[in-house]
């Protein structure tokens, strides 16, 4: 039976509610750079770090020096920590919101300085965070996690007050709810655990209806044409002791794209191989390309087309098990990044990539599994 290992990130949360639990390099590791100055020039990569560990971190890539300052957060703030397993992080204006999944928070920094202003607290495991605006903001959480039957219960989505750093309601989703995306006025969100895409009305925070996908809808993006594409896994079927996944006994993913007005799919791509699963929608600037991760390889979608890409622009080889752990697309160049765990205890690795050829570029070290990247 073929089987493959399936990536950390879809059970970080079960470890949490139990109180758990080489790649070459195109240039010279440089652990020196920018102290302290965050605001231009450069990508800022998430480091989720060792479950466990509390060792999360931040990186910041000058592109004027050419060279990457790791714990950037640390050395700003020690001997404040930033916390355990860094999920997601984004920006809405002058602040920078890190959510901690494995610790139960969203730690507020600025943007500018990475100078920690305070922390939204009493979350359960926090996954994916969206601003609506200076006032309000939303986080998916995943909720009940039963060890005996591997089972959770339905997720739910944290509204924030931006203002005070405090959540003032929630509202049940399904399970295991993922990225979010507003659109129109609505938040879309991905519940992972189930098939369906939950929309919420922002001005009632009510849910407005649900919308059926494949199953395992992981990441969102929208396109140039304001259409909302969807990237799901299909049926994985898991061995629990080791947590492979069998291709045999599981069911192919796919690309939905949903029209926002009506709420619809109008159009499903679905993968001919079972399985890994594709994920980490990436669009680039003009939203006429979405990038996304299958089977350890890097493939570009055209928004127009009516069938999946037939060939990867990046291609590393045969699937490991540690492949491409976070996905970014420079708005300026289109220069691909892509993070490269080289296990979940040890720091891994960014690698550059030409968006025409797909050839790397380059690459350097940064902290534990690199998942995500903002660019200045």
């Amino acid at each position: 039976m073929k089987k493959i290992t399936c990536f950390r990130s879809y059970f970080l949360s079960a470890a949490f509610a139990l109180g758990a639990l080489a790649f070459t390099s195109c240039d010279d590791d440089n652990n020196t750079g920018p102290a302290g100055e965050y605001a231009r020039n450069g990508v800022l990569i998430s480091n989720e770090g060792a479950m466990t560990k509390s060792n999360a971190s931040v990186s910041f890539y000058s592109h004027g020096s050419k060279s990457v300052e790791n714990e950037s957060f640390k050395k700003v703030n020690a001997p404040l920590v930033m916390g355990d397993v860094l999920q997601h992080m984004t920006q809405h204006g002058d602040q920078l919101y890190l959510v901690m999944n494995n610790s139960g928070k969203v730690v507020v920094t600025n943007a500018q300085t990475l100078k920690a202003e305070g922390e939204i607290a009493g979350l359960e495991a926090p996954r994916y965070f969206a601003a609506l605006n200076d006032d309000k903001a939303y986080v998916t959480e995943w909720l009940g996690y039963d060890p005996a039957t591997f089972v959770y219960s339905n997720g739910r989505v944290a509204v924030i007050d931006l203002k005070t750093n405090t959540v003032t309601k929630t509202i049940t989703v399904g399970v295991q709810p993922e990225q979010i995306v507003i659109a129109g006025g609505k938040l879309y969100v991905a519940n992972n655990g189930g098939n369906t895409v939950t929309v919420i009305n922002t001005a009632t925070d009510a849910i407005e209806t649900t919308i059926a996908v494949n199953e395992g809808p992981n990441s969102l993006a929208l396109d140039r044409n304001n259409m909302l594409w969807v990237s799901s896994r299909g049926i994985k079927a898991y061995d629990p002791v080791d947590w492979s996944v069998s291709e045999e006994s599981s069911t192919p993913g796919s690309l939905a794209k949903i029209n926002p007005t009506s709420n619809s799919v109008v159009a499903t791509l679905t993968f001919s191989q079972n399985a890994p699963a594709p994920g980490k929608l990436t669009p680039n600037l003009n939203g006429d390309k979405l990038y996304y991760v299958f089977n350890n390889k890097v493939w570009v979608q055209d928004v127009n087309a009516t069938s999946l890409a037939s060939q990867p622009l990046i291609d590393r080889g045969t699937y490991v098990a540690y492949g491409f752990n976070g996905l970014g697309v420079e708005p300026t160049s289109g220069t691909i990044y892509a993070g490269k765990a080289t296990d979940y205890a040890s720091n891994g690795w960014v690698v550059r990539y030409n968006p025409q050829s797909g050839a790397a570029v380059d690459s350097f070290r940064v902290g534990i599994a690199p998942n995500g990247f903002l660019f200045r």
